[in-house]
């Protein structure tokens, strides 16, 4: 059997084996082992801040001009382009996303960078009005050591999302990826490295998140954390910072609500609606995994969404035909199948799937669709992650908005109708951090993303994403003739 490789990891610029256990990294697909890697411990937390901060102080990155650190990140965004085949492969064996999935992921992490690369060399500090004999302006300075916290659904791209800024805005960027897929926020680390940006300024610290992501949040000489991931744990970050008064960003869980009226364009909403709870097999927070559809086209309506999903092709994430590949690990299908047997305990009925497709190796799982259940059901309000769709029809606009907004979560939500009216005053209505009309799960860089209630706090992406990894300092600057009339 060939010897699998040994991963290092990355503290403060030195690549070297971790200090904590040792785990085996697999392919969800084939359930086989991809490589081994020892995990950070608390010591090398300590040391990657330590070299973090001596970094952001004397390597000069913070003090390079924005066009200076620009062109680095710059850099990186074409690196990525040119392996971006190596690394989509490399994604889709950590993680099992299918490779048209994941060659978009890597795409958007290039542009990613490139963005903010833009952004920089683009950013304008503001002289404000005066209001008496002195000019006044306001900066933004660098934070200094700065976290990202990433979790293993999509992580070359959640983690371009942190590192990006932060770098852009002249900070030194501890990862923390998620620790079933150490793999891209490594090559993230090696590729910014190659690009020019100083040794030190980047670690990389797998491990389990309950043990690195709190040392990492807890550290004093820590400034920001930026995590998603799991509502539970935010909330949990979110004391931290707290009581560190220490600003943070969370992007968390969601339930979100997919809209069919009864004048949208059937075809359109059929795949949109696919797309936005399959796609990804449904491990993804801005899944639209509640299906609320006007009573007078909901059969014909589920007619044709049952049909569409069961010519869903599950299986090899590497096969160009494939749409849905396995979840992440044999215990997360667990819960998902766990949660399709509380839907039909709560009184559901499965319209297709409900169980594992016929699939020797893997932790694969059908789309599946679950009717007859009210929108209080355990199975319509808990965020299952997973490819399970929960359908239910409504009756009147009011009706819809009230069952929409129940619901602990306001992440995401669709709509699909004919009418802009309609669109209007429901995309105003619903509760929910992103709106999509027409479409689903389309995402840009240049547009802020985060949620409401306990989908998140705070908001990244767009121009001031990298104001979120800066502080703001306001200067004055004299210009009065006489002295101060106050000690005269």
């Amino acid at each position: 059997m060939k010897q699998l490789q040994k991963l290092q990891i990355c503290v403060g610029g030195e690549w070297r084996l971790g200090r904590g256990d040792e785990f085996v990294d697999v392919d969800p697909a084939t359930e086989n082992p991809i490589a081994v890697l020892r995990a950070a411990d608390t010591a090398d937390v300590d040391e990657a801040v330590d070299r973090a901060s001596v970094a952001f102080r004397t390597s000069g990155w913070a003090q390079r001009l924005p066009h200076e650190r620009a062109s680095v990140l710059h850099r990186v965004a074409q690196l990525i382009r040119e392996n971006s085949e190596a690394l989509a492969l490399k994604q889709s064996l950590d993680n099992g996303k299918p490779i048209r999935e994941t060659r978009a992921l890597v795409g958007s992490a290039a542009g990613t960078f490139q963005f903010f690369a833009a952004a920089l060399e683009t950013f304008e500090d503001d002289i404000t009005p005066s209001r008496g004999a002195y000019l006044s302006m306001s900066v933004h300075e660098p934070l200094g050591v700065v976290a990202g916290i990433s979790p293993w659904n999509s992580p070359i791209a959640s983690e371009a999302q942190k590192l990006a800024p932060a770098l852009a805005a002249g900070n030194a960027v501890l990862l923390k990826p998620a620790e079933a897929t150490p793999l891209m926020a490594l090559e993230l680390a090696r590729l910014c490295e190659q690009a020019g940006v100083p040794r030190g300024l980047v670690s990389v610290l797998p491990g389990k998140g309950s043990v690195i992501g709190d040392v990492i949040t807890r550290h004093p000489l820590v400034r920001r954390v930026s995590f998603t991931g799991g509502t539970r744990t935010g909330r949990h970050i979110a004391g931290i910072a707290a009581a560190k008064m220490m600003p943070v960003s969370l992007e968390l869980g969601g339930k979100s609500p997919t809209i069919v009226l009864e004048d949208a364009d059937l075809a359109h909403a059929v795949n949109g609606v696919l797309f936005g709870i399959f796609s990804s097999s449904g491990q993804s927070c801005i899944a639209g995994s509640r299906l609320f559809v006007a009573r007078s086209i909901y059969p014909a309506f589920m007619d044709a969404l049952a049909a569409s999903a069961e010519r869903l092709r599950v299986g090899d994430p590497r096969s160009e035909a494939t749409q849905i590949g396995p979840l992440i690990t044999e215990t997360h299908r667990d819960s998902v199948e766990r949660y399709v047997s509380l839907g039909l305990s709560e009184g559901g009925r499965i319209r297709i799937g409900g169980s594992r497709p016929d699939i020797e190796h893997g932790f694969f799982y059908r789309p599946t669709i679950i009717e007859g259940l009210g929108n209080s059901c355990r199975t319509a309000q808990d965020e299952i992650f997973g490819p399970v769709l929960v359908a239910m029809p409504f009756d009147s606009e009011a009706d819809l908005v009230q069952q929409a907004n129940e619901s602990s979560y306001a992440l995401a939500a669709g709509i699909w109708t004919r009418d802009y009216k309609s669109a209007w005053r429901l995309g105003r209505a619903i509760q929910a951090g992103t709106v999509w009309i027409n479409t689903y799960k389309q995402l840009s860089i240049s547009t802020p993303f985060g949620g409401w209630k306990e989908s998140g706090l705070g908001r990244e992406k767009g121009r001031r994403g990298i104001v979120q990894y800066m502080d703001q300092k306001s200067l004055y600057w004299g210009l009065n003739d006489e002295p101060l009339p106050w000690a005269a």
